[in-house]
């Protein structure tokens, strides 16, 4: 028999003092004494907490998890992962009753993930599929046997994906619970501006190299690198070959120094955005504006304003936009700006994008590059009893030191470790995305010397920008949405209040369809659930406060649609 013909190798089990050892691919995998009371011991020796899922990399025949499964709190649960098929077959055949016994349960839980590259990300749409987005807290590991060695890296990065995508759900669920309501009434504010202005999909750089900036501190020195190599070539966009996307934060500190972005992209939804325009006000820079964003920020500069969305949760509303082919291009929430001009960026040119500016970092003295907004009221604040040095912020409670990619010391905390971990993730395996060497913390891409930066930057592109033409023809047909909108708000309240009669099922479908009244309620944000069809006089009550303020908001739409 030919050596291509032989069979797979299979598990060799062999009997123990308690339970059996398998012996696989050269490793034995379970003690050859008594696996089973050494799980037990590692049970044991577990403080089960709340909404914990416990990892466990291929359990084998699961011993130790009856145990462990008496202890569990209620809403906890144990995800036991195997990557072998060989390894797969054992254990779903020898945890069968187990799995049966705590199938209504949910506590328990055997998927199979093949060694693939996206197979972290399959974990964690599994881990949603099974509990939901907002079932667990945290994340703890469990090696009960041998079986996680044959795929120590990959057990490992589906450990740390669920970790991640755990922290993210949270996060955006926290953001969701205090912005969502705001992040609402600014879409159905923006929604018309669409019929007077492009959607960023009709944008195109061709082929040029774009230099994609943050606000970061490692931004003073950066530009004053490429400033010394372009001259100025630098503030002429004509005779420059590469092209600039910025987020709005650092606008001014370009401003200051006479260099015009071909993009600056804007995100934020609240107030104090205005702040990123000091001093900018009237100039000619063109703007990738979301249609969640401050109303007001995409009417101080006077250059061209470019329309994208970003569906922050899921909600009916967008679906009944969207077959409408009402909305501009959508960019997937990322929740940082910064994440999202590089995905901008990624999407108008074919060619090299080199990063700066996006430290996912600080120092003591210094948050954002100077001349940006925080900066000069942090100059302007100082005095002798307040020094531009703040350590309060610096070392508050969840921030730690960190090494930069030049090896330097700095700070950051949780939220920028959770932005920069999912900018490696989104954006590492892209091969024609580079970040430039300085002080900020690494992003999983090929870092660059300036020279060789600017290098990249020189190239001639070979093709050129183009835009699509507004579509006027979405007026009427966004003034027909808006009024439907009203329509379903107004029939809903006239059920809630008592003023006109239906049948429950149709109530509860209303509830359904204007899920965006009540998706920032703290229980259902990022869960895309609401209560059972019962009535629960509190969530109807809320809901009925929710109405007046977006009925009025699409009325006063449909008046300047008409």
């Amino acid at each position: 028999m030919a050596s291509n013909d032989l069979p797979p190798e299979m598990p060799r089990e062999f009997p123990a003092r308690r339970g059996n050892s398998v012996f696989y691919k050269g490793k034995t995998l379970l003690s050859r004494l008594d696996p089973v009371a050494q799980a037990e011991k590692l049970v044991s020796q577990i403080q089960c907490t709340e909404r914990t899922l416990y990892f466990c990399p291929s359990p084998l025949y699961g011993y130790g998890l009856d145990g462990l499964l008496k202890k569990l709190k209620n809403n906890s649960a144990v995800l036991c992962v195997e990557s072998d098929a060989a390894l797969y077959d054992l254990s779903l055949k020898n945890m069968a009753a187990l799995l049966e016994r705590e199938k209504q349960s949910g506590k328990l839980a055997l998927c199979k993930v093949n060694d693939e590259n996206d197979a972290p990300q399959r974990l964690c749409a599994t881990i949603t599929k099974l509990w939901g987005g907002r079932r667990f807290r945290r994340v703890e590991l469990l090696r009960l046997g041998g079986g996680w060695q044959l795929f120590p890296e990959l057990y490992e990065k589906m450990e740390k994906a669920a970790r991640r995508d755990m922290a993210l759900r949270w996060g955006n669920a926290m953001t969701l619970i205090r912005l969502g309501r705001l992040y609402c009434r600014n879409f159905i504010k923006n929604i018309a501006l669409i019929p007077k202005l492009k959607s960023i999909g009709g944008l195109s750089f061709g082929n040029a190299p774009l230099l994609v900036l943050g606000a970061g501190p490692s931004l003073d020195g950066l530009l004053s690198e490429i400033e010394n190599f372009f001259r100025p070539v630098l503030r002429d966009g004509a005779r420059r070959t590469f092209k600039i996307i910025c987020v709005d934060t650092c606008l001014s500190a370009l401003k200051d120094r006479d260099i015009r972005p071909d993009l600056v992209v804007v995100l934020e939804s609240q107030h104090w955005n205005l702040s990123d325009f000091t001093g900018c006000k009237g100039w000619a820079v063109p703007l990738a504006f979301d249609l969640s964003a401050l109303p007001s920020s995409s009417r101080v500069l006077d250059g061209e304003t470019w329309l994208y969305w970003t569906p922050w949760t899921e909600i009916k509303l967008f679906g009944r936009l969207e077959k409408r082919r009402l909305l501009p291009s959508a960019l997937n929430p990322l929740g940082s700006v910064g994440l999202s001009a590089v995905e901008i960026a990624r999407r108008l040119s074919s060619g090299p994008l080199v990063i700066g500016g996006l430290d996912f970092s600080y120092t003591p003295g210094l948050y954002h590059a100077r001349a940006t907004p925080g900066h000069k009221v942090k100059l302007f604040k100082t005095n002798r009893f307040r020094p531009v040095l703040n350590a309060e912020a610096a070392f508050r409670t969840g921030t730690f030191p960190a090494l930069s990619k030049i090896g330097s010391g700095v700070r950051s905390d949780p939220a920028m470790r959770n932005y920069r971990s999912l900018f490696e993730e989104e954006f590492a395996a892209d091969k024609r995305i580079f970040d430039i060497q300085g002080p900020g913390l690494p992003l999983g891409l090929k870092i660059l010397t300036i020279e060789e930066a600017c290098g990249i930057l020189s190239a001639k592109p070979d093709s050129e920008k183009k835009t699509q033409t507004v579509k006027a023809e979405l007026n009427p047909a966004l003034k027909a949405a808006a009024e439907e909108e009203a329509g379903m708000l107004a029939r809903l309240r006239d059920l809630l209040s008592g003023e006109t009669t239906g049948p429950q099922n149709e109530l509860w479908g209303l509830l359904d369809d204007l899920d965006y009244l009540w998706a920032h309620f703290p229980e259902y944000a990022g869960t895309g659930k609401r209560p059972p069809p019962s009535l629960d006089i509190s969530f109807l009550k809320r809901v009925r406060a929710e109405i007046d303020l977006f009925l009025k908001l699409w009325n006063n739409l449909i008046h300047l649609l008409s």
